[in-house]
């Protein structure tokens, strides 16, 4: 049984909880250096959690649990303005990645106005490519319940954040966490501190959730121990993006445009089966930026 756990502290001596983390058989997830500062997210087994956790008190950083490991959330506003796009929405992505995940903030292209707020079927496309994706409305109940079709048909678990709670449209996303709505100021007070608890406990039950049915059936292989395999190719290795590999609950998302290295993962082999074989590989909707893996469960390699 493994454990996931986080580091934070400074990049001084972490070559020690490199090796300590090998050498206990663990993985590292997901890793992202600012300046002098070092947060790891890593899969240890349960009987080493211990001396992990020792070592990282030895070299000054603080461990903490995240139970939104391995996950990549989109938080999205209706726009990019400063009206749709409060220090809320800021606050709750911070959140998100205070559990483990990683977060991104979008704004609609169209999403202003009761009668006119749009979302495209590209627009979609884009947020499908994530493990959830938390909507964040405002402060009037009929403009809430009006805007439901921007969420609705999203083939991703969908959490709703608005100020009142609207009536009618539970069907249409997973979780509705009301008493936020927009704010000209963070979130600091002790409710305020609280409601991003419960967005953060919530969002995390939903991914145990999802979690749970992925363990029904497999997947063929985990996506720590693919990203383990990508980061030998040297362009992925050199990339300069923070955090070039990006680990979902049932594949990856590769900073690297996937048209100009297709014949890599075309001929790239994991456990005697050609990459394709395995996954469905295929390029980002976000303007060529990354390449999107989807690992397939075991009972679809074994179908083939």
């Amino acid at each position: 049984m493994f454990d996931v756990m986080m580091y934070d502290g400074g990049v001084y001596r972490s070559k020690e909880l490199y090796e300590a983390i090998e050498d206990s058989g663990g993985v590292i997830l997901q890793k992202v250096k600012s300046a002098q500062m070092l947060s790891v997210i890593m899969s240890v087994p349960r009987e080493d959690k211990a001396h992990l956790t020792k070592v990282c008190t030895d070299i000054g950083g603080q461990v903490r649990s995240v139970p939104l490991a391995g996950t990549e959330i989109a938080v999205v506003g209706c726009t990019l303005g400063r009206h749709h796009m409060p220090h809320p929405i800021c606050d709750i992505a911070e959140e998100i990645r205070q559990y483990g995940g990683i977060s991104v903030v979008m704004g609609l292209a169209r999403g202003r106005g009761k009668a006119t707020s749009q979302i495209s079927a590209y627009e979609k496309s884009i947020l499908e490519e994530y493990d959830a994706v938390v909507f964040m409305l405002g402060d009037f109940q009929h403009c809430v319940e009006f805007k439901k079709h921007l969420f609705e048909d999203i083939n991703a678990p969908v959490i709703l954040v608005c100020g009142p709670r609207p009536d009618g449209i539970e069907d249409y996303c997973e979780a509705i966490i009301p008493g936020v709505g927009r704010k000209a100021e963070r979130m600091k007070s002790a409710e305020e501190r609280e409601k991003l608890e419960e967005i953060g406990e919530t969002i995390s039950k939903i991914i145990e959730q999802k979690k749970t049915m992925l363990d029904e059936d497999p997947l063929f292989i985990h996506p720590a121990e693919l990203k383990q395999l990508l980061e030998m190719y040297e362009p992925i290795d050199m990339s300069l993006r923070p955090a070039p590999i990006v680990l979902h609950l049932d594949g990856l998302r590769v900073k690297i445009p996937y048209s100009k290295h297709k014949d890599y993962f075309d001929n790239l082999v994991v456990y005697g089966h050609k990459l394709n074989d395995i996954a469905r590989v295929y390029e980002s909707k976000i303007d060529d930026s990354s390449t999107i893996i989807r690992i397939k469960t075991h009972s679809e390699v074994g179908a083939r």
